[in-house]
């Protein structure tokens, strides 16, 4: 199963939506939580490729996108297989 990275802050309620669908599904995550951190921040924008908003979900080294792209993945069953791809 590939790694599963979520770039938060602590006032984000799309945050608290994605976490809570992973949770759901039973998986698990490292989340790096760029509220207070401006070079935190700096690496989300580098490594998202210029998106500033969070969350940003990477599966792996995939960028996956937000909360919203995370839910169109899973209903489309797209995550499952980016998973164990």
């Amino acid at each position: 199963m590939k790694k599963i990275t979520l770039y938060t802050t602590n006032y984000c309620p799309y945050c608290v939506k994605a976490k809570k669908l992973l949770d759901r599904k039973g998986l698990s995550y490292e989340e790096i939580d760029v509220t207070n951190s401006p070079d935190l921040r700096e690496m989300l924008v580098e490594k998202s490729g210029g998106r500033k908003t969070v969350p940003q979900i990477f599966i792996g080294d995939h960028p996956m996108g937000g909360c919203d792209d995370l839910y169109a993945a899973d209903a489309a069953g797209d995550l499952d297989r980016l998973l164990k791809s």
